[in-house]
């Protein structure tokens, strides 16, 4: 069975992963049959490059996705390219709702960024008060 997920590359500590279609039974960074992108988690937000037209070829002739490759290929538009072209949408169709679906990931990303930090301030600020009530609490 072929597997569509990531092998390693990159140094320690500054992972860099190649999307690949390979057997199954092989190991992780083993032999791999056709590489059809890469992800680099190390960037702001994380970059990712997928050849959509490999990737849906690979779906269509029974390849499996791995959890995170399925992630990925979902952010990047690749399934829902394969779900409009199922439908029979135009090309200049299809090229539009993937990039509208690019862009509303995009504003997900920093807003969830955002709100991440906006936790991590109020936090903060609780903690202090909270160790400024205790240390008035003790005089």
């Amino acid at each position: 069975m072929v597997r569509l997920r990531l092998r390693r590359r990159g140094r320690t500590h500054d992972p860099f992963y190649d999307i690949v279609a390979v057997d199954a039974r092989t190991k992780r960074d083993g032999r791999f049959i056709e590489r059809i992108g890469y992800y680099n988690p190390m960037t702001q937000p994380s970059t990712i490059s997928v050849d959509h037209e490999r990737a849906i070829y690979w779906l269509g002739v029974g390849a499996q996705m791995s959890d995170t490759v399925r992630n990925i290929f979902h952010y990047d538009g690749v399934l829902l390219r394969r779900a409009l072209q199922r439908q029979g949408r135009s090309p200049e169709e299809i090229e539009q709702l993937v990039a509208e679906h690019r862009e509303r990931v995009l504003k997900r990303y920093w807003r969830n960024k955002e709100k991440r930090a906006e936790r991590k301030r109020r936090k903060a600020q609780a903690a202090a008060s909270q160790q400024e009530t205790a240390e008035s609490a003790e005089q």
